[in-house]
């Protein structure tokens, strides 16, 4: 009798001291922490160099003669720095561009199509604003626009001035991997008028004008990407 009840009691306390036994067990099993979410975010702050090229078409005013309409080519470089606040990007950017930008009238008022308007370089220095879609940004943009507007008429000296206007237009903007972007936008450019005078064969306040639609792919590299 005293034998089975010590054995009973045993029994008992093994299986009391087996829930404890696996909480220790439990208490020493590993810890694992998971690991920090990963940022998709893309930052497109910084300091960037590119080219760019394309082309456009446009019109040139003369006074007392009529229009002369424009077409040709840009291809140029580009500088620029991005400033991003949370999804918000604001930027300047300056380009120079050669310009082939040319054109003839054929009235009557210029014989053979002699009187022509051309732009040989256009520069323009720009605020940008855009909001950032990760790797893609559509922006818009605005600000001075200089160029060279000649003027030339059959035997006549003709007539050139480096003329201050604006520019407006916007564009989407794409990155790249690496450092790279590549971009396509349009301007629209207005570099007023100058005075040609009797240069060009009309009267002493003969008025020269020109403005542009341009379109424009390019790419930049990004000097403080992947740091």
């Amino acid at each position: 009798m005293k034998r089975n009840f010590a054995a009973g009691c045993l029994a008992l306390a093994a299986l009391a001291a087996a829930p404890s036994a696996q909480a220790a067990d439990l208490g020493l099993a590993p810890l694992y922490k998971a690991p920090p979410p990963v940022s998709t975010a893309y930052n497109w702050s910084g300091f960037y160099l590119g080219a760019n090229g394309g082309g456009g078409w446009g019109d040139s005013h003369w006074q007392g003669i009529g229009r002369v309409d424009l077409s040709g080519g840009l291809a140029g470089g580009t500088a620029g720095y991005n400033w991003q606040f949370g999804q918000t990007v604001l930027g300047l950017e300056g380009d120079v561009d050669w310009s082939g930008l040319s054109g003839t009238n054929n009235s009557a008022l210029c014989p053979g199509g002699a009187c022509g308007t051309s732009d040989t370089w256009l520069s323009t220095v720009r605020g940008r604003a855009g909001y950032a879609f990760g790797s893609v940004l559509p922006y818009i943009t605005g600000g001075l626009a200089v160029g060279d507007i000649r003027a030339m008429a059959p035997g006549l000296p003709g007539g050139d001035a480096s003329n201050a206007g604006w520019t407006v237009g916007g564009g989407i903007e794409f990155a790249l991997p690496g450092h790279w972007s590549a971009k396509a936008e349009y301007l629209h450019v207005d570099l007023g008028s100058f005075n040609c005078g009797t240069d060009c064969g009309g009267a002493p306040n003969q008025n020269v004008s020109m403005r542009d639609n341009i379109f424009r792919a390019g790419v930049n590299y990004h000097f403080g990407w992947g740091k």
